[in-house]
């Protein structure tokens, strides 16, 4: 589980420019996730050997000045809420305009780690500029310029000495964490209260890493496991796009910190763009996912009704298709069993481990059957493959040219993969590597 960092501050100051510059840092991170804006807004980094998530504010707010105060004012304090350490970022060109003193006010209140970046400072004369900042009353500041990079080694440095130590895992930590996700009123609660039943199987209530995530140690039926409740994940009025940061906030941490994500969608709403960025987030993450299409007791059915709504998420859903989809009601506790059945197949699924010997009996037959294409009058061999001892599904193929083996064949392996061993709701990663 990593520490939460937002980056905060008013339009234009360069947060984006300084979220892409530390998302880059190493090349082993998760891709970021498209956000409201092109920006993406977040995305992993890592520094002196500490990893944490980052959370990119930038570009979320549309309308006139005073709209914006508003809506910068309403993000800095969910960053407040939900972060580990807060970057403020502000701009040396323009010294300090009332936002950022509005926000300064917001965040002096506050007794996490705030560290203010003083961006744009690309030469000595700046650096007097920059002095001005103090006025600020956050105390030291630093002066980078996020599109060269200059200064944000020594603001990295201080960051991972403020991040607060993460609690260490406990006994309790090593059952299998399922976190239940999705828009507000899905009915993730009602989902929840009828797994427990009136009886409540329940050894502890343990408060989650948020206020909203709350662990409930779950036994019944022969299953054992953790269940994170988090709550609703807010959609800002008039904001069409696709992820924004009140999801963003709500859900990365419960997302980061399970096994199977449980993406709970409104039967009456259908699969809409906030569902589908809650499912890519957990994606990237690579975590398991099911999909439970909830209040199906409130749909007017015809015979095809089920199939149609499934091969409509799964259109939407491309090209990760192989997840399970089930159509349940908390209301009348129809298929919950079958859920958590299948949650449970799912996470066995996360954990599968293929013999290599097996694996190069069944795939090298079909790549001799089905060689990749041959580039530029160049063929490709592949003549050994393996799974890797990672947490998560993922294939090595050696081959004596593995820059001419492109994504179409990477996918036509992972679909063969997955047609012959099961890892329903498990994303895979397929790596080509030289021999």
């Amino acid at each position: 589980m990593n520490n939460i960092v937002a980056i905060v501050g008013r339009p234009n100051v360069g947060k984006s420019t300084f979220f892409n510059r530390l998302i880059q840092r190493r090349e082993a991170i998760v891709d970021s996730v498209s956000g409201v804006t092109r920006d993406r807004n977040y995305g992993k980094s890592e520094w002196n050997g500490k990893e944490f998530s980052v959370i990119d504010t930038g570009g979320y707010i549309k309308g006139s000045d005073d709209v914006f105060e508003a809506e910068i004012r309403r993000q800095v304090e969910l960053a407040i809420d939900e972060a580990d350490a807060i970057i403020f970022v502000v701009d040396v060109e323009e010294g300090i305009t009332p936002m950022d003193a509005e926000v300064a006010k917001l965040l002096r209140k506050v007794t996490k780690p705030i560290l203010l970046a003083v961006n744009k400072v690309d030469n000595a004369m700046r650096e007097k500029d920059a002095i001005e900042f103090y006025n600020l009353g956050l105390g030291e500041y630093f002066t980078i310029a996020s599109i060269s990079g200059s200064g944000t080694g020594d603001l990295l440095d201080k960051l991972v000495e403020v991040l607060p130590e993460l609690p260490e895992t406990t006994e309790e930590e090593v059952l299998p964490r399922f976190c239940v996700v999705g828009r507000p009123n899905a009915g993730k609660s009602s989902f929840i209260n009828a797994l427990i039943g009136e009886d409540r199987y329940i050894v502890t209530d343990i408060a989650g890493t948020t206020r909203d995530s709350i662990d409930t140690r779950y036994n019944r039926f022969g299953f054992e496991f953790n269940l994170v409740d988090t709550a609703g994940i807010r959609r800002k009025a008039k904001v069409k796009e696709d992820l924004e940061f009140y999801s963003v906030m709500r859900s990365v941490r419960a997302i980061e910190h399970s096994d199977v994500c449980i993406l709970l969608i409104d039967a009456t709403r259908g699969f809409e763009g906030q569902d589908q960025s809650i499912f890519w987030l957990a994606e990237k993450n690579r975590k398991g996912v099911i999909i439970l299409v909830n209040k199906w007791d409130l749909v007017e059915k015809d015979t095809m009704s089920t199939r149609d709504y499934e091969a409509k998420i799964r259109e939407e859903l491309q090209p990760f298709t192989d997840v399970p989809i089930i159509f349940t009601s908390a209301l009348t506790k129809q298929r919950l069993l079958k859920a958590l059945e299948e949650t449970v197949k799912v996470f066995e699924n996360r954990k599968q481990r293929i013999a290599t010997s097996k694996f190069n009996d069944f795939m090298l037959k079909l790549i001799e059957a089905y060689p990749p294409p041959a580039l530029k009058g160049k063929y490709v061999k592949i003549k050994y493959c393996m799974q890797l001892p990672t947490p998560t599904p993922q294939f090595v193929f050696f081959a004596n040219l593995p820059q001419y083996v492109k994504e179409p064949y990477k996918r036509f392996l992972e679909n063969k993969i997955r047609e012959h061993w099961d890892f329903s709701g498990v994303p895979i990663d397929i790596y080509i590597r030289e021999k």
